[in-house]
């Protein structure tokens, strides 16, 4: 089967519909009130439908006359969040085995580095997408060990890391849609899902850390 084909396959049959079950179920996850069947069924299906368009998403961005150094950054980040933000829920048990958590917190660190120095080292000149997305997985894999190191901090934030990496999941798909649409001008493409992702994970995070406060004694 010739390369051209192999490529109209996966972004016909693969990627687009899977990422467009993926927008679907994953904002009904994020609206739907949290723990219910709702929310779990949606972000079951959020998650498996953005994992593998997000597979598909690498293949096609290596493909000859598809090269894509935005769909791979997609690809990779959605990849990221999406296992890093279902592996959070296991924080909450008693016993917790980092070994993998710790792999995928160097790999995407790793990556993020070798994504700054890949147009450097090869084109001599650096490529802003690859960089911006670089600095950021160096940032979450930094971030990600330095948390890995105090288990009790994990035990307590499990589910503020649930929210914050499958919300960055969506981001990063909507983010995907946004710039191949061109649904806004220019560059607003790249930063409005951004920014309105960043507000409603404020907005939980600061819900959250309202319910832990105890309440104060009425004199």
């Amino acid at each position: 089967m010739e390369i051209e084909k192999i490529a109209e396959i996966l972004i016909y049959y693969v990627h687009a519909p899977l990422g467009g079950i993926a927008l679907l179920s994953g904002g009904i996850a994020l609206i739907a009130k949290k723990g219910n069947n709702v929310h779990k069924k949606s972000g079951k299906i959020f998650f498996f439908s953005m994992l593998f368009s997000a597979i598909s998403a690498f293949i096609i961005s290596v493909l000859p006359n598809h090269e894509s150094p935005f769909l791979f950054s997609i690809g990779l980040f959605s990849t990221y969040f999406l296992i890093s933000g279902l592996r959070s829920l296991k924080f909450k048990q008693k016993e917790i085995q980092l070994k993998t958590d710790k792999i995928i917190a160097y790999l995407i660190t790793l990556i993020g580095i070798a994504m700054i120095l890949y147009p450097i080292v090869l084109y001599s000149k650096l490529n802003i997408i690859l960089t911006v997305f670089g600095v950021v997985g160096i940032v979450f894999g930094l971030r990600d060990l330095k948390l890995y190191k105090d288990i009790r901090r994990l035990k307590k934030n499990w589910l503020k890391l649930h929210l914050g990496k499958m919300t960055g999941g969506y981001i990063a798909a909507v983010s995907a849609f946004f710039v191949v649409n061109q649904i806004l001008p220019g560059i607003w493409n790249w930063f409005v899902p951004g920014i309105v992702g960043s507000g409603y994970i404020t907005y939980w995070m600061i819900k959250l850390n309202k319910k832990k406060k105890p309440v104060a004694n009425k004199v």
